[in-house]
């Protein structure tokens, strides 16, 4: 085969070796530590070898104390809490964000099938709950901060279960671990809203027909109407044991 296909392209990032330290230990019962400081050649290989000085060791020091920053800033926020966050579980395994959103218009997508067009609607206040994997959404009544006794309704959405977790069928999930709560309200918002809605999981979550409601509302500025949201026998207080 004569042909050569260059793909180099094709590779990931790749790094190079910069510098190497070496740690020397003493022997005897007085174990004392020395470190010594490598520059690398471009071939790799370590030159210039040098104690490791007091600015060096302070970037080291930043470096690894940026890194475990990171780790701890999950759910964080970023100043003062934002005032529609209810309920916060900063855990790095089991983090969870209660937030609710009022009444406003979103741009809407929905698959062909639905014979609905693509295009902006209003949509009612929402209750939202939150994972690094999951999410689950609610319907209010009212623009009003919700409380623990806050009737909950079904969002009147496609790809909702009855319990109101969402099914994100293709989307690709990535929350950081180092996600703000803001970065990361921002983010379950853009994938419910930006993805496609296909199908109804569950017959009558809405008091009117879905698809008609949809087509009614899309491209023309309508508000939402509150007589078609359907309670699901359940208040906010449900939502936190």
């Amino acid at each position: 085969m004569n042909d050569a296909t260059d793909i180099t392209e094709d590779f990931g990032t790749l790094y190079h070796p910069k510098s190497a330290l070496v740690f020397y230990e003493a022997k005897g019962t007085e174990k004392s530590m020395y470190v010594e400081h490598f520059d690398m050649d471009r071939g790799g290989n370590p030159i210039n070898a040098h104690p490791l000085s007091v600015k060096e060791a302070n970037v080291l020091a930043k470096s690894l104390q940026t890194d475990e920053e990171k780790s701890q800033a999950f759910l964080k926020p970023k100043g003062i809490l934002p005032t529609n966050v209810l309920h916060i579980n900063p855990s790095n395994d089991k983090g969870m964000v209660l937030w609710y959103t009022k009444a406003q218009q979103r741009q809407l997508y929905f698959v062909d099938g639905l014979d609905i067009s693509n295009g902006k609607a209003q949509v009612p206040a929402m209750l939202w709950i939150a994972s690094k994997s999951s999410l689950t959404v609610f319907a209010l009544a009212s623009d009003r901060r919700p409380t623990e006794k806050t009737p909950l309704h079904y969002a009147p959405f496609f790809n909702i279960y009855e319990k109101g977790n969402v099914c994100m069928g293709t989307v690709s999930i990535d929350i950081k671990n180092s996600a703000s709560v803001e970065e990361f309200i921002q983010a379950w918002e853009h994938y419910f809203f930006n993805s496609y809605f296909s199908h109804s999981l569950v017959a009558n979550l809405t008091r009117q027909n879905i698809v008609n409601l949809w087509k009614d509302l899309v491209n023309t500025g309508k508000p939402f109407p509150k007589e078609a949201l359907k309670k699901n026998n359940k208040i906010l207080k449900n939502l936190l044991r």
